[in-house]
């Protein structure tokens, strides 16, 4: 006879997937692309926890596509070579060797290191970079960065011909131009410009902060929906600042170039990005081109 609280469990489970049906509906078939940062990767159990909950999303019909970064794992490297990593305006100064670090760590470790992951919980994947198939071209951003790149082009069909074949493409931010030479790319940006090319219903930037505060210091302040136009008077009002201008300019960009919404959340918080698609309760902070209702 089955105890009576192991009963009730299961009613929570089935109830909790009858609540998820409209959501599943909602986006199955849709693409919706997640950009995996660097300072929310460094925990390995909720890394790969993270790509658990990707592959459910994919096994429920989204068409994921997951971006991401890698900065401490470069700095790492770094270390190990002697090299003293520089930020410039929280770009990374890039010389042709730190250009080899970055593109050994990012298109290699982390890459497969994610491919793997999903793998073993079930997904497919397939590892590519920024220079596969010219999918990010790009020229230098600044001369005193080196080699950070500015994107002037994005070759799409590589990633939805991985998509059409039933992958999850799990894409590294190196770009090339047409002159051979190597490029560093945001990942934010990239994930922003990927999204806008593919025409995604949603791009979640998963980072180390919960959303958008307007009390930087006060966790309970946060704003769990933007417009656009909403988001750009908080910059101006410099209630928006520092480190968080850029990632507000990348949903910006996103949004115009055709993404539905874009959220930024915490991903060290557990299953964040299932309370996201899944829930009507969300996480973090929603910016879209104007109000759902």
């Amino acid at each position: 006879m089955m105890h009576e609280d192991n009963h009730f469990s299961n009613m929570q489970r089935a109830e909790v997937l009858t609540q998820a049906l409209p959501y599943i509906q909602r986006f199955n078939g849709k693409v919706v692309v997640v950009k995996y940062g660097g300072n929310a990767m460094i925990d390995e159990h909720l890394k790969a926890q993270v790509m658990e909950d990707i592959v459910l999303l994919w096994l429920v019909g989204v068409k994921v596509v997951l971006v991401h970064g890698g900065g401490p794992e470069i700095n790492e490297v770094m270390d190990r070579f002697g090299k003293k990593p520089e930020f410039v305006g929280g770009l990374r100064v890039t010389d042709r060797e730190t250009m080899d670090i970055v593109q050994m760590v990012l298109a290699g470790k982390v890459n497969k290191t994610l491919v793997n992951l999903i793998e073993m919980n079930g997904g497919k994947a397939m590892g590519i970079s920024g220079m596969d198939g010219r999918l990010i071209e790009a020229v230098p951003k600044d001369e005193a960065l080196g080699y950070v790149g500015k994107i002037t082009k994005v070759n799409i069909a590589t990633v939805t011909d991985l998509l059409e074949k039933g992958y999850i493409p799990v894409i590294s931010t190196v770009a090339c131009d047409r002159h051979g030479n190597s490029y560093n790319i945001n990942g934010d940006t990239a994930a922003a410009y990927i999204a806008g090319a593919i025409g995604a219903e949603r791009l979640i930037m998963m980072t180390d902060i919960a959303g958008i505060l307007r009390d930087k210091d006060d966790p309970s302040t946060l704003i769990t929906e933007l417009t656009v136009d909403e988001a750009e008077m908080l910059a101006e009002s410099e209630i928006i600042s520092g480190g968080m201008i850029p990632k507000i300019n990348c949903c910006v960009d996103a949004i115009n170039k055709g993404v539905k919404n874009v959220t930024i959340m915490d991903g060290r918080v557990p299953h964040s990005i299932l309370m996201e698609i899944l829930t009507d309760e969300g996480a973090g902070t929603m910016v879209s081109g104007k109000r759902e209702h």
